[in-house]
């Protein structure tokens, strides 16, 4: 493998990681827009996304098709749950209370997931079949295909319901000014519910199609979390399309570093990002100088 073709798929292996990483910021931007909340138990549902489609699959003996959607959407329900049982009854409160709400429902659902998938690691099938696509003396596996693809499709659905539905123009109401909003007759709570709704199905997103290439276990949502949220920042806080963004340059760079550097540095990338960032430009790159959330 030359050079060029080296530096070609570090680039392909970092963008595939990357996507998930976008989902996960995606997620974290979606409640950050409706609550000011900054949700550490995203990388949460992207583990329970991966590790309940590896539960219907192998101990459900539900097909791969139906196990994924499944998976999906029992995750989003979590997400309203968590919503309704530990975020709704403190509502009012700082942001910091928030925050160290979802800080706590993370150790519970990371416990959960302990005790009911134990600690042993799984995979998921892909979700074709097929060799490996060779591109300029590169390996552009299959499944990458479709992380690329539901990645976008997920991007384009969610511009399309923010921008075209009134229900996405509601949301948006309430990251403005959430009393103006219920002033003008929007139920705000629906909104914060839809919210933790939508942030868990792109999470689930991210995690069953991440399953199939690197293992899944209970504790991986922790550094998922992480790296989500340093995409988040490197995109820029509140900005959805600069949060898959980031999550694709952050694999890349991550990729990069492991790939020219040492492996061993591979998972402090993001937290350098992070902290240069917050020196540098803390709105991100995408993020206008003057904190303001649209």
């Amino acid at each position: 493998m030359t050079a060029a073709s080296a530096l070609l798929q570090y680039v392909i292996s970092g963008a595939t990681v990357g996507s998930t990483y976008g989902l996960a910021a995606l997620g974290f931007t979606v409640i950050y827009n409706t609550t000011e909340i900054i949700n550490f138990a995203q990388g949460e549902f992207v583990m329970l996304g991966g590790m309940l489609a590896v539960f219907a699959l192998r101990w459900g003996g539900v097909p791969l098709p139906l196990a994924v959607p499944l998976a999906v959407l029992i995750v989003t329900a979590v997400g309203v749950l968590v919503n309704r049982l530990t975020i709704r009854p403190v509502q009012g409160r700082s942001p910091l209370t928030m925050i160290i709400i979802t800080i706590g429902v993370s150790i519970l659902l990371r416990g959960g997931a302990m005790l009911i998938f134990g600690k042993d690691t799984f995979s998921l099938p892909a979700f074709s079949q097929g060799g490996p696509i060779d591109l300029g003396g590169a390996t552009l596996l299959p499944q990458s295909l479709w992380v690329f693809g539901i990645t976008l499709l997920t991007v384009l659905g969610m511009k399309f319901f923010f921008d075209r539905t009134l229900t996405g123009k509601a949301m948006l109401a309430c990251a403005c000014d959430r009393k103006a909003a219920s002033l003008m007759g929007i139920h705000v709570d629906s909104m914060v519910t839809l919210s933790f709704a939508f942030s868990a199905l792109v999470g689930a997103l991210g995690g069953v199609i991440l399953a199939p290439i690197t293992l899944t276990a209970y504790d991986v949502g922790i550094l998922l979390g992480v790296k989500g949220f340093a995409a988040c920042i490197l995109g820029g806080l509140g900005n959805p399309f600069g949060a898959v963004v980031g999550g694709i340059l952050l694999g890349i760079l991550e990729s990069l570093g492991a790939g020219l550097v040492s492996s061993g540095y591979k998972d402090a990338v993001a937290f350098i990002i992070m902290l240069a960032l917050l020196f540098w430009r803390p709105s991100g790159l995408f993020g206008s100088a003057r904190a303001e959330r649209v």
